[in-house]
């Protein structure tokens, strides 16, 4: 790492107060936002409300492991980079998560050096490597859809879709970035067109725009509706 700060933030995720602290004095010299927490259930509520570029998370937490936090992280988040950290007699368990998908793991006692190149591996991924599973969409914050399930979901919990809102959602989210013009929205909706459908898709429209973030679902004036992400 150079001295100049990286733009990218971490969560770390440590109960010792003592360790928490020094490491956090450490990493900040390298990064301009570091964010602590002591438990995953506060780490949860940080990363929710700060999707930190970095996670780094002792295996062993008070109540909930970094394994249960992470795995959860998972669910809707294949992207953030994740250092582990785990006691020696830790280590079969942590490998037999492979769906964590870790830059590294490191084993306790653990150097600054040797959490200086983890961390450096770590930024290096962001840069160089693109782990974005597109079929997890974040839309924003702690909402996403999933394009497998075809479900909505906003703060870990699904959202309730009519069966006209979940197809509009298919076919937006199936044209990012696209515009999708009216007739044909109205067409693969109602499998026909007519005028009157106009307006059952403004209607439609309008009550799915109060499920989602604002702006989700953009009006282009006179062609359709597209969703960019």
């Amino acid at each position: 790492m150079s001295n100049e700060k990286y733009k990218y933030s971490i969560l770390y995720v440590e109960d010792d107060a003592v360790v928490r602290a020094n490491y956090i004095s450490y990493m900040s010299r390298f990064f301009d936002n570091v964010y602590e927490a002591e438990s995953a259930e506060k780490a949860q509520q940080i990363y929710k409300d700060k999707k930190p570029d970095i996670l780094v998370v002792d295996i062993k937490l008070p109540q909930k492991s970094g394994i249960d936090f992470l795995n959860e992280v998972r669910e809707f988040d294949h992207s953030t980079r994740t250092i582990m950290l785990t006691g020696l007699s830790d280590v079969e368990t942590l490998m037999s998560a492979s769906e964590l998908k870790l830059t590294r793991y490191l084993v306790k006692p653990i150097s600054r050096d040797e959490l200086k190149r983890a961390l450096d591996m770590a930024v290096d991924e962001i840069i160089h490597y693109t782990t974005y599973s597109n079929r997890i969409i974040q839309i924003k914050g702690s909402c996403y859809w999933d394009q497998d399930k075809e479900k909505l979901i906003y703060q870990d919990k699904e959202v309730f879709l009519t069966r006209k809102e979940r197809d509009l959602l298919v076919l937006l989210f199936s044209n990012i970035n696209r515009v999708c013009k009216s007739e044909d929205i109205i067409y693969e909706l109602w499998y026909d067109y007519d005028m009157s459908k106009i307006s059952s898709l403004k209607t439609l429209v309008k009550t799915l725009r109060k499920k989602l973030p604002n702006d989700t679902i953009k009006n282009v004036f006179g062609t359709g509706y597209t969703i960019e992400i």
